[in-house]
C-alpha cells in the first residue's frame, strides 16, 4: 500500500504506531519499534509522515480527579449566527471540543468547571447573552463508560481492518480506578506542566524542565506522580476521515432507569462508540459515534443499539463540522 505523504492510505505499520500511541502516547518510538519488529528510523519516518496529516499526542488533566465538572453543552442558534458563536466558544480556555450539528443550527460544546461560579458565570450569565442563541441545554456528565483522556472520538477508531469486540484496536473502556482520597491539589509547576503537555504530550524531558524550571528528573517524577494519581492520561488526535470514517454522529438515548449503567458499559466495548457517558436532561445517556457511511450508521442503530435491553428512544445528530478539538481550533 502506498505510503506516500497525504495519499491517504495506510500499511499495516502506520496502523499499529496509531494504535501503540493510543496504548502510551508517551512511548518512545525505539520501544515501539522493537515490539513491532522494525528499526527505529523507519518508525520515526512514518510517525513523521502521520503528523503531516495532523497526528497530535496531547497530555489531557482528568477533570473528576482533580475537582473538576465535565459538562455537555447543546446549544441552539439562529439561522447564520452558529458559526460566529462557536468561535466565540472556542477562544474559551475551559472549552475543549465544539462541534456543529443538525442542519448548521445546533453546537456541542465540552466545558469543564472547577468552581460553581465559573458554572453559573457561564451558564446563567454569558451564554444567555449572547447574540443568535436561542436554546440552551447544559448536561452534567455523571458517569463516563468510556475513558476521559482519550479524544472524543479517537479511541474509537478501529484501526484498519473491522474487529470484533475484544480484539486489538478496539475500545477500552474506562478503568476501575480504586477510591482516592479528595481531589488532587496541583501546585504551580504542575500546572505549568500540564499546560506544556496541552501543547506536545509528547514533548521531551529537557523541552518540559525548561519551561517549568525543573530538572529532568523531577519533572519524570511529577509526570509519574500525575499519571498514577488518575490526574493526567494523553490521548491520540488524529482526523477519523483519513481512515475511512466519514460519519460522526451524537447519540442521545432514553434508556430505562436501572438500565443505564449495562448499556453504558455495553457502548463501551464497541469499536463505533467513541464516548458514551450518563448525564443530566431528558436523555439520560449520551454517546459519539464514529462511521464510514449512512449505512454503517443505520446498521448500528438497528442491530446494535436495537439489540439492547432498557433502550426507549435514540436520536441522531451527525457532525457537520468541528470547530474545536482537543482545546485547538479547527479551520473551516
Amino acid at each position: 500500500m502506498g505510503t506516500e505523504s497525504g495519499s491517504g492510505t495506510f500499511d499495516t505499520l502506520e496502523l499499529e504506531l496509531l494504535h501503540a500511541l493510543q496504548l502510551d502516547g508517551r512511548a518512545a518510538l525505539s520501544r515501539i519499534a522493537h515490539r513491532l519488529g522494525t528499526s527505529e528510523r523507519t518508525l520515526a519516518r512514518r510517525y513523521s509522515r502521520l503528523r503531516t496529516l495532523g497526528l497530535r499526542v496531547v497530555g489531557q488533566p482528568v477533570p473528576a480527579r482533580l475537582g473538576m465538572t465535565r459538562w455537555l453543552l447543546r446549544l441552539h442558534c439562529a439561522p447564520g449566527s452558529a458559526g460566529s458563536v462557536a468561535h466565540a466558544l472556542a477562544r474559551r480556555a475551559d472549552t475543549s471540543w465544539i462541534s456543529l450539528a443538525s442542519g448548521g443550527t445546533e453546537l456541542y460544546c465540552a466545558l469543564t468547571t472547577s468552581t460553581p461560579y465559573e458554572r453559573d458565570a457561564l451558564l446563567l450569565e454569558k451564554l444567555p447573552r449572547t447574540p443568535g442563541l436561542t436554546g440552551v441545554g447544559a448536561h452534567c456528565l455523571l458517569r463516563l463508560f468510556t475513558d476521559i483522556t482519550s479524544t472524543w472520538y479517537a479511541h474509537g477508531i478501529p484501526f484498519g481492518p473491522a474487529r470484533r469486540d475484544g480484539e486489538a484496536g478496539a475500545p477500552v473502556p474506562a478503568p476501575e480506578r480504586p477510591e482516592l482520597p479528595g481531589p488532587l491539589t496541583l501546585d504551580t509547576t504542575d500546572r505549568a506542566l500540564l499546560a506544556e503537555l496541552a501543547e506536545d504530550g509528547r514533548a521531551g524531558l529537557p523541552e518540559l524542565a525548561a519551561a517549568t524550571g525543573r530538572s529532568p528528573s523531577s519533572v519524570q517524577r511529577r509526570l509519574e506522580r500525575l499519571k498514577g494519581q488518575g490526574a493526567l492520561g494523553f490521548s491520540v488526535d488524529f482526523a477519523p476521515r483519513h481512515l475511512g470514517y466519514h460519519l460522526m454522529t451524537h447519540l442521545w438515548l432514553r434508556v430505562t432507569p436501572g438500565h443505564v449503567p449495562a448499556v453504558g458499559r455495553v457502548l463501551a466495548t464497541h469499536p463505533e462508540i467513541a464516548f458514551a457517558a450518563a448525564t443530566t436532561g431528558p436523555h439520560n445517556l449520551v454517546a459519539t459515534g464514529i462511521f464510514r457511511g449512512d449505512h454503517d450508521l443505520h446498521h448500528y442503530l438497528d442491530h446494535r443499539i436495537g439489540s439492547l435491553p432498557g433502550i426507549q428512544s435514540v436520536e441522531t445528530a451527525p457532525i457537520l463540522h468541528e470547530v474545536k478539538r482537543l482545546s485547538r481550533p479547527q479551520l473551516f
